[in-house]
């Protein structure tokens, strides 16, 4: 089998058109038929390429006497389990469904307030013939059943944990083949997770934007409640928009960690990340403590900004100490 044989049957198997493929190595759709037609040869830079795209090995494709395609890499027993494409296609999946019970969760979770902050607001106008008592007691009955709910649906990612647990726990390895389909789907993906965390972003840091502007142009405590319940459900928003995406760019990231699964960027970001997890919830804990006991809104937001310089010095510091342990 020739050259242009061997690229041809590589590329069908992948599922690519010349189109993608000349793509992926920077070149014309032209060069990839000349290549397949056998009217041109590739360089050596491009065989090189060729051979990591298709994850064989520069031997097959360069010796017409070898018929039979190789993993890029030394042959030799492995102890470790293989990760199939329908096995990485269904984890994705499963990750996806996990975010969709997690995110619900959260979501409830943070709005669990809005009720009792909209019963205070109508009780502060009477608008609803309530007493605070009541509104009170309507709000904390409506956060319970929300509460519950969440927690509902946080247990249900339990019947999960057995099928990701291959690829979030062990070490493994991926079938040929599947290490590229995926970097390929991350690669189209990584622009639509970036728009849509900025966006995310965005809703976080805009969220107490109106009741700032509630707490110094106008006077009466239903507005500031009713400009609470914005705040949440901007925060509510943001989650809803940025927890999706975040769980498919990391079950991407988590099949490819076999190749990169003790780089010292994987452990920052895993470092980072742990951090963050109870970082940002202390954080706007202590911004709501602050601003709900003083109502001075105008002075609290002063907690972001401060807040993001301090994660980033924690950040430094950690990779500081971690440094000094190797």
């Amino acid at each position: 089998m020739i050259l242009a044989e061997k690229i041809i049957k590589c590329r069908k198997q992948l599922g690519w058109s010349q189109e993608e493929l000349a793509e992926k190595m920077n070149i014309s759709r032209q060069s990839v038929s000349k290549w397949e037609s056998a009217n041109s040869i590739p360089d050596l830079n491009r065989i090189i390429k060729l051979a990591e795209i298709f994850d064989v090995t520069t031997d097959y494709l360069l010796k017409d006497e070898q018929e039979v395609s190789q993993p890029n890499q030394e042959t030799k027993v492995s102890n470790l389990k293989q990760v199939s494409m329908e096995q990485a296609s269904e984890y994705v999946a499963n990750k996806l469904k996990v975010s969709a019970l997690v995110t619900k969760g959260v979501i409830l979770c943070i709005c669990s307030v809005v009720p009792l902050f909209f019963f205070l607001a109508m009780a502060e106008t009477n608008r609803l013939n309530i007493t605070d008592d009541i509104a009170a007691a309507l709000g904390i009955v409506c956060i319970l059943v929300m509460v519950a709910i969440a927690v509902s649906n946080f247990l249900k990612t339990n019947q999960y944990e057995e099928q990701t647990s291959l690829i979030d726990e062990e070490s493994f390895e991926l079938a040929y083949g599947v290490h590229s389909v995926f970097q390929d789907k991350l690669t189209k993906f990584r622009a639509t997770y970036n728009r849509r965390l900025s966006i995310g972003i965005f809703l976080f840091i805009i969220s107490f934007v109106p009741l700032m502007l509630a707490n110094i142009f106008f006077d009466g405590k239903e507005l500031m409640m009713l400009m609470l319940i914005v705040l949440f459900i901007l925060i509510a928003a943001g989650v809803f928009i940025i927890s999706p995406v975040s769980a498919e760019y990391d079950a991407y990231n988590n099949i490819l960690k076999d190749c990169s699964l003790n780089s010292e960027k994987s452990r920052r970001a895993k470092r980072a990340e742990k951090l963050a997890a109870f970082y940002w919830p202390l954080l706007v804990t202590i911004y709501l403590g602050w601003s709900l006991w003083t109502m001075n809104w105008a002075v609290t937001w002063i907690v972001w900004p401060v807040g993001a310089v301090l994660f980033g010095a924690l950040v430094g510091l950690m990779e500081l100490f971690s440094k000094e342990e190797l």
